[in-house]
């Protein structure tokens, strides 16, 4: 996919969300929004994104895959303080989801 159908994916998402934010729609968006800001490299994005659907969206079902998500931007960043807290919770929060178990995974390699 070329940078620009990034940055067009990345405009929609945001449109969406800015005319719909309580559409049953918007915490697959705003996930989504994530991972266009990863595939541009754009990690403050991405992490901001993923942040966001736990806070605006707390009961949607993709939380546990953004803060999956969160976790693994928080590293690339260097922010290892935050990795292992942040996998903590979706283990704790989560239990069963494909997701904690892939955090679950990631807090052995710690």
């Amino acid at each position: 996919m070329k940078a620009k159908d990034f940055d067009k994916a990345s405009q929609a998402f945001t449109a969406f969300l800015r005319k719909y934010p309580n559409s049953q729609y918007a915490g697959n968006a705003q996930y989504w929004l994530g991972e266009v800001n990863l595939a541009k490299g754009d990690l403050q994005g991405a992490g901001q994104a993923f942040a966001k659907v736990s806070q605006l969206y707390p009961k949607h079902a993709k939380v546990p895959d953004s803060l999956y998500k969160l976790a693994d931007v928080e590293r690339r960043l260097g922010h290892t303080d935050k990795v292992k807290g942040i996998l903590q919770q979706v283990v704790a929060q989560y239990p069963g989801t494909s997701a904690a178990q892939l955090a679950q995974r990631d807090l052995q390699r710690l």
